[in-house]
């Protein structure tokens, strides 16, 4: 199955929104630094999340991005599949040209098995995933980094 960076990292990144839906806008510096994504691979991500209707951008001072609308309506599948990413379990990405150009013996399985897992994401929506225990136990260790990270004044600064 490939199931890129592209479409973990959009995932994780609307996770991270939805956790912090009642902290206002969220900047991409604040999910760049809990999550350990790059800064521009996030902007690039968000552009196509913005395009696709599933986050707004507030700008200004205290601006960032917050969810379109409610998590409950927003699903893992929305979100791969607002980034372009493909879930895919073929060997020929889908194209049927699995052996010497033709279709392989299984190239039907590993299609259904495509759908299933497609079917599978669109069954998980955001709110799913903020209620588990265990996503709430590592937001919470991510945002006690953060904050500890946020009170270490650098050398630098102190004149």
């Amino acid at each position: 199955m490939r199931l890129t960076t592209k479409g973990r990292y959009a995932v994780t990144a609307m996770l991270d929104l939805a956790i912090h839906l009642n902290s206002g806008p969220i900047s991409l510096a604040d999910i760049s630094n809990r999550q350990g994504i790059s800064l521009s691979y996030l902007e690039q991500l968000f552009a196509k999340l913005r395009r696709n209707n599933l986050v707004i951008s507030v700008r200004g001072p205290g601006g960032g991005y917050l969810l379109s609308r409610a998590c409950e309506e927003i699903f893992v599948a929305q979100i791969v599949d607002a980034v372009n990413e493909t879930i895919d379990a073929t060997g020929c990405g889908g194209g049927g040209d699995c052996q010497d150009g033709e279709k392989c013996l299984t190239h039907h399985l590993w299609c259904d098995l495509s759908d299933q897992i497609h079917h599978f994401l669109s069954g998980i929506s955001l709110a799913s995933l903020v209620a588990d225990r265990d996503v709430q136990d590592v937001a919470a260790r991510q945002d006690r980094r953060q904050q500890d990270n946020a009170e270490i004044i650098p050398l630098s600064s102190i004149s």
